[in-house]
C-alpha cells in the first residue's frame, strides 16, 4: 500500500489544527471580522499567483449565478462561524461538531444531486447524527451561540461543498475560488469599522500565517489525495481530534470530558463507515464524501479543495 498520500494527509491536518491555533490566539482579542479581513487580503496574493498558472480561457461571469451566490454566501457563513466557535469553544468540541459536516452532505447530495442513498448509508449518517447529540449533550449541557456557529459551519460547508460538486464541471476554477474571497473582503470590511482594534505588527503577522498555513496545508491535501486512495486519505481528516487534544490541554488547559469522546467515537466510526462501504461499493466517482474535506472553504481556509485539485490536474 503507498503511504505517500495518507502520509501528505496527516502532516496537512496537523498543520490545519495548527492554523486554528493562531485562530483562536488570535480571537482572544479579535472580532472574528477582523480576522477574516486581514487573512483575506493575505489570501489575495497567494491565490492570483496560482491562478495565473490555471490555462483556462473565459471569464469572470459564473454560468450558474444563483448556485455561485448560493456557495458564496454558505462559504462566508461557513467561515466565520468556523472561526467565531474556535475563538470561544474547546478546540475537540468544535472538530467533533464539524466531523459532522461529511455526514451532511451525503444527505444533502439527495435532492441537490439526485444521488441514491441506501439504507446503510442512511443509518450511518443517523448514528453519526446521535453523535453530534451526544457531545452537545442537550438538557444537561450549556449551549451557546458558539456551539450554533460550530453546527452551522459542518451545515453551511457540506452546502457549499455539495454545490462545488453540481457546478463545479462547468465554472471556471476562478470563479469558484474568487467568489468567496471578494464577499468576505466586502462583507467582513463592511462590518470592520464597527470591531476593529489596532493590531501590533506580530499579531498582523499572525493574520498572515493563517493564510499561509491554510495555503500550504491545501498544497499538501491535494498531494495527498493525487497519491493516495480516497478511501484511505479521507479518514485522515480525524487525525485533528488528537492534535485538538493536545493543543488544547497543552497550550489553553482544555480537557475532554467523557462525553466528548463517546461522541468522537460515534461520529468517526459511522463517517469510516460510509467511506469503506461507498469504496466496496466502487462508488469513487460519485461520492461526495470522499471528496470532501472537513470545512467549508472561506478565504483563509482551503480544506474543501476539489477546486484546487481541479487546477493541479489541468498543469
Amino acid at each position: 500500500m503507498n503511504l505517500t498520500g495518507p502520509f501528505y494527509a496527516l502532516v496537512a491536518f496537523a498543520i490545519f489544527a495548527t492554523h486554528d491555533v493562531v485562530i483562536k490566539v488570535l480571537g482572544a482579542s479579535y472580532s472574528p471580522f477582523q480576522i477574516i479581513f486581514f487573512s483575506t487580503i493575505f489570501s489575495f496574493p497567494l491565490i492570483t499567483f496560482m491562478l495565473m498558472r490555471d490555462p483556462t480561457e473565459g471569464n469572470l461571469r459564473p454560468v450558474h449565478p444563483w448556485w455561485t451566490l448560493t456557495r458564496t454566501g454558505s462559504a462566508v457563513i461557513a467561515g466565520f462561524s468556523a472561526f467565531y466557535a474556535f475563538s470561544v469553544l474547546p478546540l475537540a468540541q468544535v472538530y467533533v461538531m464539524i466531523f459532522a459536516s461529511p455526514l451532511l452532505i451525503t444527505l444533502m447530495a439527495i435532492p441537490i444531486l439526485g444521488e441514491r442513498v441506501g439504507v446503510h448509508r442512511l443509518l450511518a449518517v443517523l448514528v453519526g447524527l446521535i453523535g453530534v447529540f451526544v457531545v452537545l449533550r442537550p438538557g444537561s449541557a450549556e449551549l451557546g451561540l458558539a456551539h450554533l456557529a460550530a453546527l452551522g459551519t459542518a451545515v453551511f460547508g457540506a452546502l457549499a461543498s455539495v454545490i462545488v460538486r453540481k457546478i463545479g464541471r462547468e465554472e471556471r476554477t476562478a470563479v469558484l475560488m474568487l467568489y468567496p474571497m471578494a464577499a468576505n473582503f466586502v462583507v467582513m470590511g463592511a462590518l470592520l469599522g464597527f470591531v476593529y482594534e489596532p493590531m501590533p505588527v506580530a499579531h498582523l503577522g499572525g493574520m498572515g500565517l493563517i493564510s499561509v498555513l491554510a495555503f500550504v496545508a491545501g498544497l499538501l491535501l491535494i498531494a495527498a489525495y493525487r497519491d493516495g486512495d480516497a478511501a484511505i486519505v479521507a479518514p485522515m481528516q480525524y487525525s485533528q481530534i488528537v492534535w485538538a487534544t493536545i493543543f488544547g490541554y497543552v497550550l489553553f488547559g482544555e480537557t475532554v470530558d467523557l462525553a466528548t469522546v463517546i461522541g468522537t467515537g460515534i461520529i468517526i466510526a459511522s463517517g469510516i463507515y460510509i467511506v469503506v462501504r461507498e469504496r466496496r461499493l466502487g462508488a469513487l466517482s460519485n461520492t461526495p464524501v470522499l471528496r470532501t474535506r472537513s470545512r467549508g472553504a472561506t478565504a483563509a481556509s482551503f480544506r474543501i479543495s476539489p477546486l484546487l485539485r481541479r487546477m493541479r490536474q489541468r498543469r
